[in-house]
């Protein structure tokens, strides 16, 4: 992930389910960085955020609409209660 002028965010959550989400879309063929913003702002010197939403997915632009697709399948499937 070199040019980050054409990064788009695809997913915000903690960090945990951001990795889980980074991995399944590289096993779909898709380059994601993961951005943990509590981490970054604790190393800076202070706390910003909550653990909730420190994870942060971005994809190249040209993925974006591969990435939406399969992150929509990954929450409807993780939003089913089991029986």
């Amino acid at each position: 992930m070199e040019n980050k002028e054409n990064l788009k965010r695809v997913f915000t959550g903690s960090v945990i389910e951001a990795q889980f989400v980074k991995r399944y879309l590289k096993d779909n063929n898709i380059d994601a960085l993961l951005r943990n913003t509590l981490n970054e702002s604790m190393i800076a010197g202070w706390a910003s955020g909550a653990p909730g939403d420190a994870g942060l997915i971005f994809v190249f632009e040209d993925d974006f609409d591969k990435a939406m697709v399969l992150i929509e399948k990954y929450r409807s499937n993780s939003n089913k209660n089991p029986e």
